[in-house]
């Protein structure tokens, strides 16, 4: 999905990867896991920021409707993502 790469653009992003996730309303929606660089503090606002970072560069509709601010993602020994894993949660 090209919304990891766009959250990546993102000054405080230090990491990011997005699944698609249920949702009653729109059938699947997407869902971003961010790990922020050092000093960065997660909150609404900086929700907000990263959904409208998203919304300027790609599609409206494809922004996260939901963010998680997480200290790692699971990685593979390579270095790839682990998704499975992250849809597990």
């Amino acid at each position: 999905m090209q919304h990891g790469h766009c959250l990546l653009g993102h000054p405080a992003v230090r990491l990011a990867a997005v699944i698609g996730v249920p949702d009653d309303l729109r059938t699947e929606i997407v869902k971003a896991f961010i790990v922020l660089h050092e000093s960065i503090d997660a909150g609404e606002a900086l929700v907000l920021e990263l959904q409208n970072y998203v919304k300027s560069r790609l599609s409206a509709h494809e922004y996260p409707r939901q963010i998680d601010f997480v200290a790692s993602l699971p990685m593979t020994a390579t270095g790839k993502i682990i998704r499975r894993e992250l849809r597990d949660k």
